[in-house]
């Protein structure tokens, strides 16, 4: 294996296996900022070592136990600073509670989830609704500071800012690495469900990059999911996410071609689509309506999602039906985007012209400007309508937008298409 094959496979080992190993870094050394920098530390090794010696056999092992060698070093290190303070005197802030635990300790603590842990910890109330955002797209996501930043269009430094504030913040306010429990769970599940449903949609649909999927981010996302299923099996909401991501996640293996190209909804071969899962899906989807009350948001993406789960091929999909549950979404969570989707859905029942007559509404929403899904839709709706260099204009001006390359040479393809005269229809991923 050449340097450069190394290091690629370095790079790719360590994106998939970083958020676990970050994870069980700051369980054992209490401190999320600093477990970053040990998990860097292992990259880092790797790096030196891979080329010379190959990837090992479980990489993701390899990586936690240097990292782990370099933790237990750092625990001592602080053991030894803390014996020289005691030496001089006791000093009540610098040992409290959360003062780090004996590096045996630690190290043989048991597991029951790190991941389930480390959402917690970045959904503290002691930080922003942005900065528990961003700490969880770049610890659990794996995203990197530019990939957020483009994400949220933002500006590097902005994102970068958040990231190391939310990190000095926590480790402040000494935040405990656990799971909480009672008034302090419920405070904090609404945001929990947030950022897991993040993740899972970074790994559905990835930001940037050659991938159009990161399956790794959503088998922990739906993982995550079913955890907290049992943790709080009575709240409808947590259900409804679990529904939703289950029925998302039962298409993955028809979402891309031989090449790894995307398919879209309504091309993909249904066939395909992970029986098991939509069960799961459905099965959530029904306990989240049988505890009562309206439905929350994700339960009512859910019902969405079931309704094309339930259609055989995409033809039968019941489109004034979900064109209605996007009312209701509408109604409960206003926002561009879920009128963007609305608008998706009233074209598949009511006609391209009705959808494109929403979509011109919201044309010039200041949080759309650089949102490529608005021109993808919009040529979209506009090659249905036979406006063929309309549509081309607009789809060639969302390739320029999106910042994944598998997404820019699908617009780029039907471009293309609409060039030649003729449209092509897809609806969503």
């Amino acid at each position: 294996m050449t340097r450069p094959d190394a290091h690629r496979a370095v790079h790719a080992v360590f994106r998939i296996e970083a958020p676990r190993l970050i994870a069980g870094l700051a369980r054992m050394v209490r401190d999320v900022g600093l477990a970053e920098e040990l998990a860097q530390d292992a990259l880092v090794a790797a790096l030196e070592r891979w080329p010379e010696s190959g990837v090992p056999e479980n990489p993701g092992a390899w990586l936690m136990a240097t990292a782990k060698r370099r933790a237990v070093d750092e625990l001592r290190r602080k053991r030894m600073v803390e014996r020289k303070h005691e030496a001089l005197g006791p000093d009540p802030e610098a040992l409290g509670p959360t003062a780090p635990p004996a590096p045996d300790a630690a190290v043989d603590e048991p597991v029951r989830d790190d991941l389930l842990r480390l959402v917690f910890i970045a959904c503290h109330p002691v930080l922003s609704r942005e900065a528990r955002t961003a700490l969880t797209l770049r610890l659990l996501g794996g995203l990197t500071t530019e990939e957020i930043a483009r994400a949220f269009l933002l500006p590097e430094p902005t994102v970068a800012q958040r990231i190391v504030r939310a990190k000095r913040t926590l480790a402040e306010a000494r935040v405990p690495f656990e799971v909480p429990g009672g008034a302090d769970l419920q405070a904090r599940l609404g945001s929990v469900l947030e950022v897991v449903y993040l993740v899972f949609n970074e790994g559905y649909t990835a930001t940037a990059g050659d991938d159009w999927m990161r399956p790794a981010l959503c088998e922990d996302a739906l993982r995550l999911g079913r955890m907290l299923q049992a943790l709080v099996p009575d709240a409808p909401e947590v259900h409804g996410l679990a529904a939703l991501m289950e029925l998302q996640a039962s298409r993955a293996a028809a979402r891309t071609g031989p090449s790894g190209e995307p398919v879209l909804l309504l091309e993909q071969d249904r066939s395909r689509w992970d029986a098991l899962l939509i069960q799961r899906g459905l099965a959530a989807l029904e306990r989240a309506e049988r505890l009562g009350g309206a439905l929350g948001p994700y339960a009512l993406q859910a019902a969405i999602a079931a309704c094309h789960a339930r259609a055989r091929a995409a033809a039968a999909t019941d489109w004034p039906r979900i064109a209605a549950l996007y009312d209701a979404l509408a109604e409960l969570t206003p926002s561009p985007v879920v009128e963007l989707n609305r608008a998706v859905a009233v074209a598949m029942a009511f006609g391209p012209a009705a959808g494109l007559e929403l979509v011109d509404a919201i044309a010039d929403e200041p949080s759309l400007r650089r949102y490529h899904l608005l021109p993808s839709v919009r040529g979209e709706l506009l090659s249905r309508l036979g406006r063929h260099e309309e549509a081309r204009a607009e789809l060639e001006r969302a390739a320029g937008m999106t910042r994944n390359a598998r997404e820019r040479d699908l617009l780029l393809a039907r471009a293309a298409t609409c060039a030649r005269g003729s449209g092509g229809g897809g609806s969503g991923p």
